[in-house]
């Protein structure tokens, strides 16, 4: 996934009230930024850290930039929630993920009864049901999600359960977008039902795969799958 504009750059100021971050510009203007991320952000943020933040021309938006990413650890996070959903469209579209290839239809925000799934995708022979979740918490080697209590992902997790049981195909699929981690697990700590749901899901034969991404203020691309443990 490529950015469409050229991304400005500044250091963090700090965060506050979960979707707005305040940042000095090169130049030494100081502006807020819309953060989409709403978790608590563990481990990804640090104040006068470089960032890179979009431009955006749109009158009746209050902010006029979107916070994409923070450098920490020698490397680009990417903090943007929205990235991982169209990086996994374009992954699956495109056969990027090896066993993910084959499917011929692929969509987006795609309804299964009470619940709207990231990817839905197809071939002659399959149905598939993907639903796309973005990791930046590190603990150690691991990259660990959720990194606060989310009962929208548990009902997510609950319901590609009833998916698998319908005979259709359903996927897990973890976008972290950090490089310095190894390993996926689900943060026990912070969410132990989500925990719980997701070692459910998966002796239900949901399949989880997480996907590392590289971030650069050019583009974010996935380069690789991660092992995990439940």
């Amino acid at each position: 996934m490529k950015f469409p504009v050229q991304l400005v750059h500044g250091r963090l100021i700090k965060r506050y009230k979960r979707f707005l971050a305040d940042v000095c510009l090169d130049d030494g203007t100081i502006v807020t930024a819309h953060c989409t991320n709403s978790g608590s952000m563990k481990t990804c943020i640090e104040e006068n850290a470089p960032v890179y933040l979009t431009p955006v021309n749109d009158p009746m938006r209050k902010t006029k930039f979107t916070w994409e990413m923070i450098f920490m650890n020698e490397d680009w996070i990417g903090i943007n929630t929205s990235v991982p959903n169209m990086l996994a469209f374009e992954a699956v579209r495109d056969g990027e993920i090896e066993q993910l290839k084959g499917y011929t239809r692929v969509e987006r925000e795609v309804k299964f009864q009470d619940s709207r799934f990231d990817v839905y995708a197809e071939n002659d022979t399959e149905r598939c049901f993907i639903e796309v979740k973005n990791v930046t918490m590190k603990v150690g080697d691991f990259a660990l999600f959720p990194d606060a209590v989310t009962t929208r992902g548990r009902k997510h997790l609950e319901t590609l359960i009833r998916v698998k049981q319908q005979g259709i195909r359903a996927v897990m699929l973890y976008v972290i977008q950090r490089t310095d981690v190894s390993k996926f697990g689900p943060a026990k700590e912070i969410d132990p039902e989500y925990a719980n749901a997701l070692k459910r899901a998966y002796e239900s034969g949901v399949e989880i795969f997480p996907v590392q991404a590289k971030v650069t203020p050019e583009e974010i691309k996935i380069v690789r799958q991660l092992p995990f443990d439940l």
